[in-house]
């Protein structure tokens, strides 16, 4: 009976012993909760840059569409106005070659040449629309421009952020506090660039 008294006072004792030493292991690794942390905070910013991100990538599209369309209604308007010079130099050889008769009709040739007015003006009108809608156009492919550095920029934030989070990982397997540090500044450096993008760009 002695024995077995011994044997559960050893058994205790090791209990204790486990218990104090997990503890204390406990207690030394405490700070890897806050690596945890850290890295939650990490990958909620690279998901909102990333979302940004696609914002951005979707605007260019967007801008890139309404380029082509308004570049579209140009020519459009151009070969308007292409045809009604086509039609406008008709009346005007019509205008010559009533001139060169000596004889024509004024009524004839007060009608070609209203035509021939009248061609002039809807062809500085078509114009006018075409000019609008190529500077539509040039305005749209600036803002898609500007939207795809936007995307181009916050991508590489999003790819700073990833190696951030990633040191944080390596920090938890290899227990070194310097690892997490590095990942702190190189989470900063993605949180400022990302900064950069949504504010100052």
């Amino acid at each position: 009976m002695s024995n077995q008294l011994d044997e559960l006072k050893g058994l205790v004792a090791t209990l204790e012993a486990d218990r104090a030493a997990q503890k204390e292991k406990e207690k030394r690794e405490a700070w890897t909760k806050y690596v945890s942390l850290s890295m939650i905070c990490l990958a909620v910013l690279a998901a909102i840059a990333t979302q940004r991100g696609a914002g951005y990538s979707t605007a260019t599209m967007k801008q890139l569409n309404e380029a082509t369309f308004n570049q579209a209604e140009a020519s459009d308007q151009w070969a308007f106005f292409q045809a009604k010079g086509i039609k406008q130099s008709i009346y005007e050889q019509e205008r010559d070659r009533l001139n060169t008769l000596g004889n024509a009709d004024p009524k004839v040739l007060a009608s070609v040449v209203a035509r021939i007015e009248r061609y002039e003006k809807e062809k500085k009108e078509i114009t006018v629309d075409a000019k609008k809608h190529e500077a539509k156009r040039d305005e749209a492919r600036v803002a898609a421009t500007l939207a795809s550095d936007r995307a181009r920029e916050m991508g590489l934030g999003i790819s700073v952020f990833q190696i951030a989070i990633a040191l944080g990982g390596v920090t938890l397997v290899v227990k070194k506090r310097w690892i997490w540090s590095v990942s702190l500044l190189v989470g900063a450096a993605a949180t400022l660039q990302m900064a950069r993008v949504l504010w100052w760009m």
